[in-house]
């Protein structure tokens, strides 16, 4: 049983004759109405128009970069699959052809609606192969077409390379890497990656 002394009875306010009009509601609203008003639009007129965009942590598009000799600077190191909570990259490993390192991917493909952009993949790589690009009106009318592989994503780092160059971090045991701020070179066009 609850004690008459463990009750706390509230009264209601008493309004004021211009509370009870709801008169500061109303003007309130009215301000921000007015504020709304005579402020500078914020819409653009979308695709005709873009919205500038952060580069440094917008996660868009994926995209492979290339390393100095502009082949795939992924190791294949499965860092990014074991990382990714979607799973949503599926690589597939093999010796690399090159003297400077042991493996490369033969296969590298990325499930775009599978994706929640997250960036895990882009903090767990080692080499900083793989990144989220400015891109973000990318299409498909088929679920094939969003399944990107990684001739489509080193196309994707050709477009978006000089609006957001690699970091090339320093990576020990391979060399040329550290060197900030230099372009990478584009492979020739007959030249297999």
């Amino acid at each position: 049983m609850i004690r008459d002394e463990d009750i706390i009875r509230i009264a209601a306010p008493r309004l004021t004759a211009a509370e009870r009009l709801y008169l500061p509601q109303v003007l309130d609203g009215m301000k921000t109405t007015l504020t709304h008003l005579f402020r500078r639009p914020v819409t653009v007129k979308y695709p005709e128009e873009k919205r500038a965009l952060r580069v440094d942590n917008h996660r868009g598009l994926h995209r492979l970069n290339r390393d100095e000799q502009g082949r795939v600077a992924c190791v294949a190191c499965f860092m990014c699959s074991t990382a990714c909570p979607a799973h949503c990259i599926h690589i597939v490993a093999g010796d690399a052809p090159w003297p400077d390192r042991e493996k490369y991917p033969v296969q590298f493909d990325i499930d775009e609606l599978r994706c929640i952009y997250c960036g895990m993949c882009e903090e767990a790589c080692p080499v900083d192969a793989i990144e989220l690009t400015p891109e973000y009106d990318f299409v498909g009318t088929t679920r094939e077409q969003m399944v990107l592989d990684k001739e489509e994503l080193l196309a994707v780092y050709d477009r978006t390379c000089g609006l957001k160059p690699r970091k090339n971090p320093r990576i020990t045991g391979y060399p040329g890497t550290g060197h900030r701020g230099q372009s990478v070179p584009r492979p020739p066009a007959d030249e297999a990656t």
